[in-house]
């Protein structure tokens, strides 16, 4: 692998530039790319001339660059997501007109839930998640779902903090943080009111694998009133139908 002369590779530095779009970026300016990468700008014009020649990264007629639909491609053709979205599509789209609020598939992904598919409805209750957007795994009702059955030395990890806030319902302890992960496990579903934003809830059940491993979160964001809790029997049984769509056995009955 060619290197440069501070011994980063050159593909270290294509992977900066890409990694440099974040959710919501459709374009960005050379010197934006330069600035989030960390990079000259003239080393960042040149990988960027390379990338748009290969199909990865795209000029537009205003000279801002967006993602190539080549990358796209070879990332949805390769996504370990891939078979995962496809079984529960229909099935979130059953559920979407049940609670007619915001529906969403999480996974995780390093310390942070990622979300690969979403869907809302007009006049939906705000949502700060998107496709491809994050979250903090103690925050969200996603991923404190896939927090309470990860590795206990990512929990510990996790729960040593620091523990980003958003609210004053936002877990902010280790105490309340590790309540809250024997309270998922016990109940088999995450549930928090108010702790991304005041007037949303967010309601989330495990889909598992064969061997009973959860590998994604199914979730819905709704107003948070005495109604939110009412949503997750729906949740609970589009979890079992995504199940059975990946010919996952579906969770016991509880």
């Amino acid at each position: 692998m060619p290197r440069t002369q501070g011994g980063e590779s050159v593909l270290s530095r294509a992977v900066r530039i890409v990694e440099a779009f974040g959710p919501g970026d459709a374009a960005l300016t050379v010197t934006e790319i330069a600035r989030r990468s960390g990079l000259h700008i003239a080393t960042a014009s040149r990988l960027l001339e390379e990338l748009s020649s290969l199909g990865w990264l795209e000029r537009d007629e205003d000279r801002k660059v967006r993602i190539g639909v080549r990358m796209w491609e070879v990332v949805s053709r390769a996504s370990p997501t891939l078979s995962l979205r496809e079984a529960a599509m229909p099935v979130m789209e059953d559920l979407h007109t049940i609670v007619r609020q915001h529906t969403q598939l999480g996974v995780m992904e390093g310390d942070e839930v990622l979300f690969v598919e979403r869907l809302t409805a007009p006049g939906a209750v705000i949502n700060y998640t998107r496709v491809a957007g994050r979250l903090p795994l103690h925050a969200s009702s996603s991923g404190l779902l896939l927090l309470a059955y990860a590795p206990p030395a990512q929990q510990e990890r996790i729960i040593a903090g620091p523990l980003e806030v958003f609210t004053d319902q936002t877990i902010s302890s280790p105490l309340q943080l590790r309540t809250a992960l024997a309270e998922v496990r016990r109940q088999g579903y995450a549930f928090l009111a108010g702790h991304i934003h005041p007037d949303a809830a967010g309601v989330a059940v495990p889909v598992r694998d064969p061997a009973g491993k959860v590998v994604a979160a199914l979730a819905a964001v709704v107003p948070n009133d005495a109604s939110a809790r009412s949503r997750i029997a729906a949740l609970q049984a589009a979890s079992a139908a995504v199940s059975r769509a990946m010919e996952y056995p579906a969770p016991p009955p509880r």
